[in-house]
C-alpha cells in the first residue's frame, strides 16, 4: 500500500519542485500529479519524473480531465504520451457527464465505444485507465461500474474509490463489491461547503479503513484536498494528515 496525495491539493502553488519538496516533508510514497494546473506537457513530465526520482517518490497516477464518450482520440493519445513519460501506472478519467440513471442508451453505447477505444490506446503504453468514483458521472453507482466494466471487456479498465461520506452502508458494500479492481482511493478532506468531511466524522473514516484492510486493499491511499485548501496550500496540514493515515493503517495490520 501506497500513501500519497493528489496535487490539485496544491493548486496554487505552480513551483513543481516545491509540491515534491512538501512530499518528501510529508513523508509521502507517490504523487498523483494532475494535469489541469501542473503538468500539461511531455517537457513538464519529464521534469516532474526527473525530481521524483532523485527525491524516491513514485507516481502513482496522472489526473487527466479526459471525459468518456467525447470521443476526442488525438487529445487522449497526448494524455497518455505525458503520463507515460512520467512513467505513471494509470490515468485518471470522467466516465460520461451523467449519473447512471440519467444515461440514455444511446449515450451510453457511446461511453462504451469510447473507452474500448481509449482502453486499447493506453494499453499499449501500458497504462491502467481509472474513472474518478464520482456523482454527475456513469460511475456514481457500483452495479453501473460492474455492468460497464463488463461491456468495455478491457483488463486494464479499473476504478478509483471515493466516498461521499454519507451513506456508509452503500460505502463499505461498494468497496467489497468492486475490491478487485479499485486501483486508488481518494480521501477527500473538504469544509463544510461540500458534503466530504471525513475530518468531521473520524467514526466513518475508521469504518472505511477497516474495512479497505479487511479486503485486502494494497494500493494507492491518496489524500485530497479541496476548495479552500487547494487555493491555499497547506503542506503543514498534509504532513499531519498523512502521518493519522499511515498510523491508523499500519496500526490495524
Amino acid at each position: 500500500m501506497q500513501f500519497g496525495f493528489t496535487t490539485t491539493t496544491f493548486r496554487n502553488i505552480r513551483d513543481i519542485k516545491k509540491i515534491v519538496k512538501i512530499a518528501v516533508d510529508a513523508g509521502v510514497d507517490c504523487i498523483e500529479w494532475g494535469g489541469d494546473i501542473h503538468v500539461k506537457d511531455i517537457e513538464t513530465a519529464l521534469h516532474v519524473k526527473k525530481l521524483c526520482d532523485a527525491a524516491g517518490i513514485a507516481i502513482s497516477s496522472y489526473g487527466s480531465y479526459y471525459r468518456i464518450g467525447s470521443k476526442k482520440t488525438e487529445e487522449w493519445k497526448n494524455i497518455c504520451e505525458i503520463a507515460s513519460a512520467m512513467r505513471a501506472s494509470s490515468v485518471r478519467v470522467w466516465l460520461g457527464k451523467t449519473d447512471s440513471e440519467k444515461t440514455d442508451e444511446t449515450t451510453y453505447k457511446t461511453i462504451v465505444e469510447d473507452a474500448k477505444n481509449i482502453c486499447n490506446i493506453a494499453s499499449e503504453y501500458g497504462l491502467l485507465v481509472c474513472p474518478e468514483c464520482h456523482d454527475n458521472t456513469y460511475n456514481n453507482n457500483t452495479d453501473a461500474f460492474l455492468k460497464i466494466r463488463n461491456d468495455i471487456g478491457c483488463d486494464n479498465f479499473r476504478t478509483y474509490f471515493q466516498s461521499r461520506y454519507k451513506k456508509k452502508a452503500y460505502d463499505l458494500d461498494r468497496i467489497e463489491r468492486t475490491l478487485p479492481f479499485i486501483e486508488s482511493v481518494h480521501i477527500s478532506y473538504s469544509e463544510l461547503v461540500r458534503e466530504q468531511f471525513p475530518k468531521y466524522n473520524p467514526a466513518y473514516m475508521d469504518a472505511l479503513l477497516d474495512k479497505i484492510l479487511e479486503v485486502g486493499f494494497d494500493g494507492n491511499i491518496l489524500l485530497e484536498y479541496t476548495y479552500i485548501y487547494s487555493h491555499m496550500g497547506l503542506p503543514s496540514c498534509m504532513k499531519r494528515d498523512i502521518q493519522k493515515l499511515k498510523a491508523k493503517l499500519v496500526g490495524r495490520k
